[in-house]
């Protein structure tokens, strides 16, 4: 292992990377090989001394752990902006320190399919009113698509990074790009 005072290095990471029950509950990661892949990618900056800084959840703190699975649509709205930017404020100003004293932050990552935290991709569908008593719940699911944009807190986290003009690339993962996510991030250790 690196001597972790000379490493100086920090990953940003979502939430739900590291503690994964703060994800909705129903909601069970059906791929093995990409847990065992975000094991890999965890354990590649544990055993080479970076730091971890974690990034709030803003669907536990606005709707807690006994919500359901929402849409981008959902979450995009003037409260959830503002939650997501008070909740940003302090991991932003504790990048900008980092950065200030000489670290090198190698990235944000978050979560590719989040209505929250998707880099590249975010769940998107018309959903609204009661989900329990929905008598086209079927349909209402099998509505929901991938589009390619960001979660809501992660546009945040971009207009914030741009004020604060703080460098920092925002690496989206899922099952699908995992593997060239920990090359990228090889490369940068």
């Amino acid at each position: 292992m690196k001597n972790i005072n000379t490493c100086k290095k920090i990953i940003v990471l979502s939430h739900c990377l590291i503690n994964p029950f703060s994800k909705v509950v129903s909601f069970k990661e059906s791929n093995e090989e990409f847990e065992m892949k975000k094991k890999e990618l965890l354990s590649l900056f544990f055993e080479n001394g970076v730091g971890i800084l974690q990034l709030p959840c803003p669907e536990t703190t606005c709707y807690g752990l006994k919500r359901w699975g929402h849409v981008k649509e959902q979450f995009d709205t003037p409260h959830f902006r503002e939650v997501s930017d008070l909740l940003l404020k302090e991991p932003i100003n504790q990048i900008e320190e980092y950065i200030n004293n000489g670290f090198s932050v190698l990235g944000i990552i978050g979560i590719n399919g989040s209505p929250s935290c998707g880099v590249d991709k975010t769940c998107s569908g018309d959903w609204y009113g009661e989900i329990g008593s929905n008598e086209n719940l079927s349909e209402m699911i099998s509505s929901i698509k991938l589009i390619n944009e960001p979660g809501v807190l992660i546009e945040r986290l971009y207009k914030l990074l741009e004020v604060k003009n703080l460098d920092v690339p925002v690496v989206g993962i899922d099952s699908l790009n995992i593997d060239e996510v920990i090359k990228f991030f090889k490369k940068k250790i």
